[in-house]
């Protein structure tokens, strides 16, 4: 018979953050409780890119590796392969989680320089590639090893929330993540999840965003919410659906987890989950929203199917990145992007100019005419749901930026960095440089 309730522990950073993170293991037993035959701890940070505010805090991940190497852990590994865009190589440089494995000696594992095993997916019924690495170290051996779910407490434009459930797209291969990156996401994040679930997730919540997962640096006062905690529990789907409700979403409103409370896979009532430290919940709850703050050039003209247009693909992917490129990078607008599937034919037929067409459906219907009208290099495209590199690279073409002025090191040192990681296998999706 399975659980009835759940436990999620709230614990206030203010005191210090290495007393909060032992606040929440200890009332489960401790680190050495966790451990397992292997003694080895796999860390899933968030490590989606470089941009300020998106990823896991690297204090959090400090105190949480230091906690385990004090608890009798052999080793820890640190696991991520970051958003398509981007390579893991470089976001572990940029934000410090490189730093922090050098000085704890926490080992860190970049996913996408890992081969790729498929692992079909019941509910989309589909294969997607895994990384090898996770196959063999936490499905294969899963009786032997720790897996330790380390996400940030964030709104998503897309997803509503991204907490353990989402951050577990991480172990897909990023070429594998543009299919179904559409209506049908909430499901693939529950079908990775009947796969693979974690042992135990603490959630860095020293602050949550609001307004989705990119906030931009110009907005950051609205955007950037305090919050001073760190959140966990044994439960998965428990503790990401007290997390959603700390930011103000009920399981309704987040398909995933509605999905995964379906299937049974963990608690996912609030009224069956204990909050321990509650008057701390109460006191920091908030009423966040996914939804962008929609700031974009005044000349940009957006045109969207009627009969399609899926926030969780290319539409809000697309409008997340031209906010980002607009506000943090003085992009400049002055021309159209179509999405969607059904655009009204005598809007498209009006269009001058240049063009980014974004997401198949609206390529299949116009993408052809609109080359052979206003010329090839007029109109970029990115094709399938959520191809992020060339939703970048189109972009930042479209509003006139160097796609090198959105990394956050500098071009010698990217660039070394991925012949290092291209030498070493990775499979990342990035954008084209050239």
């Amino acid at each position: 018979m399975g659980k009835t309730k759940a436990e999620v522990v709230l614990a206030d950073t203010k005191g210090g953050i290495a007393a909060a993170v032992r606040e929440v293991f200890e009332h489960f037993g401790g680190g050495g409780n966790l451990l397992r035959s292997s003694r080895d701890v796999y860390i899933k940070v968030n490590g989606v890119g470089c941009e300020a505010n998106v990823y896991t805090d690297p204090e959090v991940l400090r105190e949480t590796v230091l906690y385990f190497q004090k608890t009798g852990a052999r080793t820890v590994y640190v696991i991520e392969n970051c958003t398509q865009a981007n390579f893991t190589r470089l976001v572990f440089k940029a934000t410090g989680f490189l730093r922090v494995c050098k000085e704890t000696g926490a080992v860190p594992v970049y996913l996408d320089e890992t081969p790729s095993v498929p692992i079909f997916l019941e509910g989309i019924e589909e294969f997607v590639d895994f990384s090898r690495f996770v196959v063999e170290r936490l499905i294969e051996q899963r009786a032997e090893n720790v897996y330790l779910s380390l996400p940030k407490l964030k709104t998503h434009s897309m997803s509503q929330v991204t907490l353990s459930i989402k951050n577990q797209f991480g172990l897909v291969h990023q070429k594998s993540r543009i299919a179904d990156h559409n209506y049908r996401i909430h499901q693939k994040f529950a079908d990775i999840y009947q796969v693979l679930r974690p042992d135990f997730v603490l959630v860095d919540g020293l602050i949550a965003t609001t307004h989705g997962h990119y906030p931009t640096i110009y907005h950051a006062d609205k955007c950037v919410v305090p919050m001073d905690l760190v959140i966990g529990g044994d439960d998965p789907l428990a503790v990401d659906v007290a997390g959603a409700a700390l930011m103000g979403f009920d399981v309704e409103d987040v398909f995933h987890l509605a999905l995964s409370r379906e299937k049974g896979m963990g608690i996912g009532d609030m009224e069956r989950i204990e909050i321990i430290n509650r008057p701390l919940f109460e006191k920091r709850k908030k009423n966040l929203t996914c939804e962008l703050l929609d700031d974009f050039p005044q000349d940009l003209v957006f045109l969207k199917g009627e009969e399609r247009c899926c926030k969780e693909g290319c539409r809000r992917n697309t409008e997340s990145v031209v906010e980002m490129i607009y506000r943090d990078h003085n992009g400049k607008g002055g021309f159209t992007i179509l999405m969607g599937k059904g655009i009204d034919r005598q809007a498209v037929e009006t269009v001058a100019g240049r063009v980014h067409i974004a997401g198949s459906c609206a390529i299949q219907e116009y993408g052809v005419a609109l080359e052979n009208r206003l010329g090839r290099k007029n109109v970029t495209m990115s094709p399938g749901c959520n191809d992020l590199a060339l939703t970048v690279y189109g972009l930042c073409r479209q509003m006139k930026v160097h796609p090198i002025r959105l990394s956050k090191i500098g071009p010698l040192h990217s660039a070394a960095l991925l012949a290092t990681a291209r030498l070493k296998g990775s499979s990342a999706n990035i954008v084209p440089l050239l």
